[in-house]
């Protein structure tokens, strides 16, 4: 949802620099989810498969992007998007313009780590592999060391014939896991993290579908691009623009 508004206001503001680096981080990281979730289809049906899980334990919130639950194992799988060459070097990572990043592998240890301590208390032993899912093709990754952790675009198939290889006969418990873990799943206001503003700074206007700039004139047919819109459904989709922004001043 958070995305979505965005996509909403970025036409209608002007973002900061970091404003618009977090749009386009969010557009990447969504991208990336929905080729994983592309990508999960080739799992057999026997798995249990939970996505974008926000959980906390002991006042520690963490970010799970897909969850896999198997027999007497969990897959903790962190999928990130990067694009271009990044490179590690003493245990630091730096992207493409040189500029020190967190280190996900340390992200990933964090999270392993407090879902182990929630599924403890949970009531459950289960082995946990964690693994980072680089699923962008133009991915690259310069490293002093091989890391078992880490699943590079090349290597996706292979490690999901290796999943498919285990036995999973899946009984009650499983299912029981799923269900509590859905239930902790934290919702957060994605009106909380959105760029200030008040509608009345907002431009006003019918946008082009492909293009996202702003028709002149009634015709609906975008000067920039040639795109025809239809009339019912640019006034509908500006209608649900106007709800969805106005919800902001709700929130407040």
């Amino acid at each position: 949802m958070e995305l979505v508004l965005l996509r909403y206001l970025h036409p209608r503001m002007v973002f900061s620099s970091s404003e618009a680096l977090n749009f386009l981080n969010l557009e990447k990281g969504y991208k990336g989810e929905l080729k994983s979730d592309l990508w999960l289809k080739g799992l057999t049906d026997e798995w249990i498969i939970l996505t974008d899980l926000l959980l906390e334990y002991n006042g520690s919130k963490f970010q799970i992007d897909t969850l896999i639950i198997a027999c007497e194992k969990i897959y903790l799988l962190d999928i990130k998007y990067f694009e271009g060459d990044y490179a590690i070097k003493e245990d630091k990572w730096y992207n493409p313009a040189g500029i020190l990043q967190k280190n996900p592998l340390h992200q990933l240890e964090r999270c392993e780590t407090l879902l182990k301590k929630l599924l403890h208390e949970l009531g459950y032993d289960f082995k946990i592999e964690s693994y980072l899912i680089f699923n962008n093709p133009e991915f690259h990754l310069y490293t002093p060391s091989i890391n078992s952790a880490i699943i590079f675009p090349t290597q996706l198939n292979r490690f999901l014939k290796k999943l498919n290889t285990r036995p999973v006969k899946l009984h009650k418990k499983y299912y029981q896991l799923a269900e509590q873990l859905n239930a902790r799943h934290i919702v957060e206001s994605p009106y909380e993290r959105l760029p200030p503003y008040t509608f009345e700074q907002l431009e006003k206007g019918l946008l082009c579908p492909n293009c996202k700039t702003f028709f002149s004139d009634e015709s609906l047919v975008c000067k920039k691009c040639g795109c025809i819109e239809d009339g019912e459904a640019a006034i509908l989709k500006s209608v649900k623009e106007y709800t969805v922004s106005r919800e902001k001043d709700n929130n407040e």
